[in-house]
């Protein structure tokens, strides 16, 4: 591996970070076409067209595809063999903070001090670089690379996300159940549909949080397990629908990452409905 300058990484970054904020992934792209292809309700098909459309447009033009243009999440693969160092850490964080200004990101960074922002008293930051990125989460991986995948998160789908306990029973099927409960509320509640649901299994709220973030990387729209292909199709009987106009595609596709689990009667479990335009993610080897 060649190791990339300070001021390369920095530039790497910054136009991944645009990438993610203003593309679709092509095999989200096909999701959408086959989406348009089966939707029966005129409405709901029109919707799905104009979604696509936008995509292609801030695709073209490098702008942002929502004007939540989200909070900057992060997954870096480090190769067996790869060195990285706290100044390739700092890169990073420049990178993210000229991606911002490129995309442009909102300005939604609140300032002051803890109190402040909780209760919002202390102001919004006008600098689109003010908007913080949330901590890194890092995993190795086989290849002997360093990469970065930047993920957008928007605020509607936090919003509408649950991690929560769920008692298994000793059965599988409970725990589907459960989740379905939780995604057809969510999807019904979030209003920015057709969605993609993010769910992640673990043993601690971190460890779920962390592997439905995952699973937005490693999920893809052409690929479904069983398990996630029942959530699709549970969810989308609700008929939603695109905006809530009610229609057949209500979920695009579920991305589930189940990690190891502890002798316990309860399983720690993390959905977030993404939304239309998620996720938003874009990889860039460093």
């Amino acid at each position: 591996m060649i190791s990339k300058s300070y001021d390369e990484i920095i530039e790497r970054v910054r136009d991944t970070l645009v990438l993610a904020g203003s593309t679709f992934r092509p095999d989200k792209t096909e999701a959408f076409k086959r989406a348009i292809e089966t939707e029966t309700n005129p409405q709901a098909k029109w919707i799905l067209e104009t979604m696509l459309e936008n995509a292609e447009v801030a695709g073209k033009n490098r702008r942002p595809i929502c004007d939540d243009t989200g909070i900057p999440h992060f997954l870096l693969e480090i190769g067996e063999d790869t060195p990285i160092t706290g100044k390739t850490l700092d890169a990073i964080k420049e990178g993210v903070k000229a991606g911002l200004r490129t995309l442009p990101g909102r300005p939604m960074g609140i300032m002051g001090d803890d109190s402040h922002r909780i209760d919002q008293s202390g102001g919004l930051n006008p600098d689109s670089a003010g908007v913080e990125p949330a901590p890194i989460l890092i995993r190795k991986c086989k290849d002997n690379v360093l990469r970065l995948h930047i993920l957008m998160f928007g605020g509607g789908p936090a919003i509408r996300g649950k991690t929560y306990r769920i008692f298994h029973k000793h059965n599988t099927q409970v725990v589907m159940d459960e989740i379905v409960s939780w995604a057809k509320e969510s999807v019904s509640q979030l209003g920015c549909s057709p969605c993609t649901l993010a769910i992640g299994v673990g043993r601690s709220h971190f460890e779920a949080s962390s592997l439905m973030l995952q699973a937005q990387v490693d999920g893809n729209y052409g690929i479904q397990s069983e398990m996630e292909q029942e959530i699709t199709n549970r969810v989308n009987e609700t008929n939603v629908g695109a905006l809530g106009l009610h229609g057949d595609v209500s979920v695009l596709a579920t991305f589930m990452k189940v990690g190891p689990q502890r002798a316990s009667g309860v399983r720690i479990v993390c959905l977030r409905p993404c939304c239309c335009f998620e996720p938003r993610i874009a990889t860039v080897e460093l």
